[in-house]
């Protein structure tokens, strides 16, 4: 929650962060669980590959009644995964019959974190 700079107390768990994901489907758990997981203070959380498969698209942001920005926390977990050195997820993980299943924002999102 410091870095990211969000007031994640103020989540009430109405879902529909994880209702709006474009990529939701493709995560092994969704944006609201994610919230839960950090407010109850599970370290696992950083073993998610969710914040890694995050669109970075803020449609998750955007339908927030609370305003969370929920991208900005994907970023930071992300950051913290890095800083520890954990290994990120690869696009040469995944099948050719996964890559045209995901959404076109996924894609492109892969590229910008791919090239900084």
């Amino acid at each position: 929650m410091e870095i990211s700079g969000e007031n994640l107390y103020s989540c009430y768990q109405c879902g529909k962060c994880s209702a709006g994901c474009p990529s939701v489907d493709f995560m092994d758990l969704n944006p609201r669980e994610i919230i839960r997981m950090i407010l109850d203070g599970h370290e696992e959380v950083l073993n998610s590959q969710t914040p890694w498969v995050c669109a970075a698209c803020f449609t998750c942001s955007v339908r927030c009644p609370n305003e969370i920005d929920v991208s900005r926390v994907m970023e930071a977990l992300r950051q913290i995964r890095l800083r520890r050195k954990y290994d990120a997820i690869r696009i040469s993980d995944i099948s050719p019959e996964e890559l045209m299943k995901l959404p076109q924002i996924a894609l492109i999102s892969c590229f910008r974190k791919m090239t900084g």
